[in-house]
C-alpha cells in the first residue's frame, strides 16, 4: 500500500479491523481519502474498532462489494444535496414516490441499506448516534425491557438492543422485504438469536405495548410525522423510552420530509406527549454545530423521550 494510502496515517489509532475496512473502502473509492482523512483526524477510538469488527464481519465475503454500494450511495446523496442546494427542497415529496423508488425494489433497497451499513462508520454522526444509543439510550431501560425497533434497516440497532443485557425480547418492524432479510443476515453473521421481525408499517402492526422503541431515520421518510410519533406513544407501555432520532437538512434518496431545525423535530416529540429526557445534537462531516445551522447543513437530532406514568 503506498504512503497516501496508509490506514495508519488517515486514523491514528485504528485497530485491525477498522485499517482493513478503510484499506477495503480506499480500494473502491479512492476519491474518498479526503474526506476519511478528515472523518478520523482526531484519531479512532474503541467504539470505531468495535464497530469495524460487527461490519466487516457482516461483509464477510461480500465486503468489497458493500464498498462499492457504499461510494454509489455516496454519488446519490451527492446528487441529493445539489439538488437541495439549488431548490432548497427535498425531490420526493410522498411516500408513494419513495416506494416506488426504493422500498419496492429489493436490488435498490439492498444496494442502499449495504450502503448505509458503511457510512455508521465513515460518517461521523451516524457513529456519534449509535454510541448514544448503546452507551446513553440502552442503559436507561429497565430489566427485561421488551424492545420495538422501527424501521431497522441494515440492522446495527437492533443488534445493539438484543446484545443489551437488560433486553428480554426483541420485535423489529419494516416495510421492505430486502430490510428485514439484510436484518437476519446481521444477527446470522454474528451467531445472535433472531429478533421476531414482522413485515408490516407502524399504523398496522398490533403486537401490544413496548418498554423501548427505536426510531432511527423514519420521520423524515414519511408524511404526516406527527402521527407516526402519536403512534410511538401509544405504543409504548406507560414510563417506556424511545429513542426517536432524525436528521436535519439532510438530501437523499427518499427523504420527503424536511426539517429545517433540531427544535422542529424536539417539538414534534413534545407534541405527541411525550416527554424529553435527553437530546444529542450531532453534525455531519465534522462540522461545528454553529456551522451546521448557518450553512444548513446537517445535523443528526436525536430525542430520548419517555411517556408518562
Amino acid at each position: 500500500m503506498s504512503q497516501a494510502l496508509d490506514d495508519r496515517e488517515i486514523a491514528p489509532g485504528a485497530g485491525p479491523a477498522l485499517k482493513r475496512l478503510i484499506a477495503a473502502q480506499l480500494a473502491a473509492f479512492p476519491e474518498h481519502e479526503g474526506f476519511l482523512r478528515r472523518r478520523f483526524a482526531a484519531g479512532a477510538d474503541d467504539f470505531c474498532e468495535s464497530l469495524a469488527t460487527t461490519i466487516e464481519t457482516i461483509a464477510g465475503e461480500d465486503l468489497a462489494r458493500l464498498c462499492e454500494d457504499y461510494r454509489w450511495l455516496a454519488g446519490a446523496v451527492l446528487e441529493e444535496e445539489l439538488f437541495f442546494r439549488r431548490e432548497g427542497r427535498y425531490r420526493l415529496s410522498s411516500f408513494a414516490e419513495a416506494e416506488a423508488l426504493v422500498y419496492a425494489d429489493p436490488a435498490y433497497m439492498t444496494r442502499y441499506m449495504n450502503g448505509l451499513l458503511l457510512s455508521q462508520l465513515w460518517w461521523s454522526n451516524h457513529t456519534a448516534v449509535l454510541a448514544w444509543f448503546r452507551d446513553r439510550y440502552l442503559p436507561g431501560n429497565g430489566t427485561q425491557a421488551r424492545h420495538l425497533e422501527i424501521g431497522p434497516g441494515h440492522g446495527l440497532f437492533l443488534l445493539l438492543a438484543e446484545q443489551d443485557g437488560r433486553t428480554e425480547s426483541c420485535v423489529g418492524w419494516d416495510i421492505s422485504p430486502a430490510s428485514l432479510a439484510l436484518v437476519e443476515k446481521t444477527f446470522a453473521a454474528l451467531r445472535r438469536p433472531a429478533p421476531s421481525l414482522l413485515l408490516s408499517n407502524l399504523f398496522e402492526a398490533q403486537l401490544g405495548r413496548f418498554d423501548s422503541i427505536a426510531f432511527s431515520e423514519v420521520l423524515e421518510h414519511l408524511e404526516a410525522p406527527a402521527e407516526a410519533l402519536a403512534r410511538v406513544h401509544d405504543l409504548l407501555a406507560p414510563g417506556g423510552r424511545a429513542f426517536i432520532n432524525a436528521p436535519v437538512n439532510s438530501p437523499a434518496p427518499d427523504h420527503i420530509t424536511l426539517f429545517e431545525t433540531p427544535e422542529a423535530i424536539v417539538d414534534l416529540v413534545l407534541a405527541a406527549g411525550l416527554e424529553i429526557e435527553d437530546v444529542l445534537l450531532a453534525p455531519a462531516a465534522g462540522a461545528s454545530l454553529d456551522r451546521a445551522r448557518k450553512l444548513k447543513l446537517a445535523i443528526s437530532t436525536v430525542v430520548i423521550a419517555r411517556r408518562p406514568l
